[in-house]
């Protein structure tokens, strides 16, 4: 492992080009845990997130002949933009492949990183299907592929940030790093341990692409058949080769967070805090409830990975924030056939702090009296037994659209 990463070096080779990001003391979410957070600020990086690290460590020791044919690399986008500020910095020409549903925030923000020396291609639906036009472009076209993981010299690059992190504060007890991809969690984690083998810790994945929770099942790597592409940054089917086993060597242990819990932390990392994060950038302040009582008492580190988001996003990470907390539910509410029903409803069977924020009859010719979708945000997610209790009473028939994903999907 120390053979083939060289922290230092890459240390010296990354310190003219990445800004040394803050390792900053979060105090409400230590006197809420008990412990010292630090938050490791990777959302402060010149491209926003430690992705630079990585692709500049890599694409800086080619070859001048290897520059010269130009290198292509395949991302969800924080390592494109890594990848294109790298390639405009050394002046060489890029060609970066990007999954179809890329948000468009992360696509500009590569060009401009780029200024001029890169190409851009949009293909399929996932980073592991725009990986494999990617590699077989490379091939062609007889060019240099630089990965967004699976590789020790972008594995070293990523390290640095272990490396400031001990320079900053070297008496941490643990560390909880996001993994898409094993890059980040492979780098810090091996230089975090080779410092002070004690250090625990702890990876985070989406509940939706759990890549590397199922290769410690498995033993080795194995191809997810779907995943949930919410969480971008870290939505990947496949834990690398190279990360896996560095990995699985020095993590304590991996957390599953639901996407929705993901986007409470967004929310109140933004409005309580300003932070502004991406869905992978809020996995390990996210994992903090899921490991409070082994953390009381020590410094936790929680590495803030990035804060590319699209503001385009917002509607849609609040509206999977209510649903995980329980305050948004959607019915298929049948309306008693007599007169006044609907006015029954808004009357007494919402509550007083409930909002109707979705109403829409299902069959447009039966209104009042055919089944309706409608939406309720609640107050406290206590007030849901007794929302249920009042339809009940009043005998509306009422079908819950939240728990059925089916026809969730359908019709929300």
């Amino acid at each position: 492992m120390e053979l083939a990463l060289n922290y230092k070096e890459a240390a010296t080779r990354l310190k003219q080009v990445v800004n040394r990001t803050p390792l900053a003391y979060h105090a409400r979410l230590s006197e809420k845990y008990g412990c010292e957070v630090y938050l490791k600020r990777e959302d402060l990086q010149l491209v926003r997130s430690y992705k630079l690290r990585g692709a500049y460590n890599m694409v800086s020791s080619l070859t001048v002949e290897e520059l010269s044919r130009g290198v292509v690399c395949a991302s969800a986008g924080n390592h494109a933009q890594g990848f294109a500020y790298s390639c405009h910095k050394l002046g060489v020409k890029g060609v970066v492949f990007m999954p179809e549903i890329t948000p468009k925030q992360k696509v500009t923000q590569t060009i401009m990183f780029g200024n001029g020396q890169i190409e851009i291609v949009l293909t399929g639906d996932t980073f592991d299907d725009c990986l494999k036009e990617a590699l077989s472009y490379t091939a062609t076209n007889n060019m240099t592929f630089v990965p967004p993981f699976d590789d020790y010299r972008i594995i070293e690059g990523q390290a640095t940030v272990g490396v400031e992190i001990i320079e900053d504060e070297p008496e941490i007890d643990l560390a909880i790093i996001p993994i898409g991809g094993g890059g980040i969690a492979a780098g810090v984690g091996s230089y975090l341990k080779s410092v002070n083998p004690n250090i625990k810790i702890i990876g985070v994945e989406p509940t939706g692409a759990p890549s590397m929770t199922e290769a410690l099942k498995a033993g080795k790597p194995v191809t997810l058949n779907e995943i949930n592409r919410f969480v971008d940054g870290a939505a990947v089917k496949r834990i690398g080769e190279l990360t896996f086993p560095l990995c699985k060597d020095v993590l304590e242990k991996v957390i599953l967070i639901p996407e929705g819990k993901v986007c409470t932390t967004i929310l109140r990392l933004y409005n309580e805090d300003a932070i502004v994060v991406e869905p992978a950038g809020a996995l390990s302040v996210a994992a903090l409830d899921f490991c409070k009582e082994e953390i009381k008492g020590k410094k936790v580190v929680c590495i803030i990975s990035g804060g590319n988001n699209d503001i385009d996003r917002m509607a849609e990470i609040k509206e999977m924030s209510l649903l995980y907390e329980g305050l948004k539910h959607y019915f298929i509410v049948r309306f008693p056939q007599r007169p006044g029903a609907l006015k029954l409803f808004v009357n007494e069977v919402l509550g007083p702090q409930d909002d109707i924020t979705r109403f829409e009859f299902i069959k447009k010719t039966e209104r009042e009296r055919g089944p309706a979708l409608v939406g309720i945000e609640l107050q406290d997610a206590k007030d849901y037994n007794a929302l249920l209790e009042r339809m009940r009473h009043h005998h509306f028939d009422a079908k819950e659209v939240n728990s059925d994903q089916t026809l969730f999907e359908y019709l929300i």
